[in-house]
């Protein structure tokens, strides 16, 4: 069965880009940082599992505007980075691109497919497309937008160790959710997996909050009576004596 897996790299302190993320410095200044564990050379074993686990799952990948500008621009994907870099173009996963309006120009033709009836649409289309796993790699906006709506069914994180004190923060749309821990490992980074549980509701969801109020139109609780057996005044106890020396 294909599943829908949100996947993303983020800092401690809960930001997927740094500060001054723009059409030049896509990431923010120096936000390559959070995805050294992919960028970096050698990688370790661990972090090489990871991304091979991850392309080999992938059947089509769903993204929002903003990152489709950052990849197709002039300091995007190429030959050696991006999804299926290392496969034959032919081969690499389709491309959903969540949008308002398809781009005049391309680059990467033929990797991307523009959507403008929204991200479940988008995940729709991908699901059709791919024949494996959707994975859901942002940005930080779409990737709420899929958690939110109960579109995700596995939520990846490679958290990397560092603070970037500002940027674009994930989570923001997204309100009291659990899921169920499934896998971690480390590596340059700490790869998190958590699933969405088997009838699991967000936490502050409507149907948990109306199982906190009380039914209308239910009899009150009987006040609680204080017992009528009255304690022993200590003072009226027997002491016992010391015996004599």
């Amino acid at each position: 069965m294909t599943k829908v897996i949100a996947d993303i790299s983020m800092s401690l302190d809960g930001y997927v880009t740094a500060p001054g993320a723009d059409e030049e410095h896509g990431l923010g200044i120096g936000g390559e940082a959070i995805h050294a564990w992919v960028l970096e050379e050698p990688r370790s074993p661990v972090d090489e599992a990871v991304l091979a686990r991850s392309f080999d799952q992938t059947g089509a990948v769903v993204m929002g505007r903003r990152l489709f500008d950052v990849v197709d621009g002039p300091h995007g994907w190429n030959d050696d980075v991006g999804y299926g870099y290392d496969q034959d173009q032919s081969a690499a996963p389709p491309c959903f691109v969540v949008t308002h309006a398809p781009p005049a120009q391309v680059r990467l033709a033929s990797r991307f497919r523009f959507v403008t009836e929204g991200v479940a649409a988008a995940i729709d289309q991908a699901r059709a497309a791919g024949g494996k796993d959707v994975f859901v790699m942002g940005g930080a906006n779409v990737i709420d937008q899929s958690l939110a709506a109960g579109l995700v069914d596995e939520l990846r994180i490679h958290l990397s160790p560092l603070l970037l004190g500002g940027g674009t923060r994930l989570f923001d749309l997204v309100g009291p959710t659990t899921l169920v821990q499934h896998r971690v490992a480390a590596g340059d980074a700490s790869h998190l997996r958590g699933r969405r549980g088997p009838g699991r509701r967000p936490t502050g969801s409507p149907e948990m909050s109306a199982l906190r109020r009380p039914r209308t139109g239910s009899a009150p609780a009987a006040p609680r009576r204080r017992s009528s057996t009255r304690r022993p005044n200590r003072r009226s106890r027997s002491r016992r004596t010391r015996p004599p020396a």
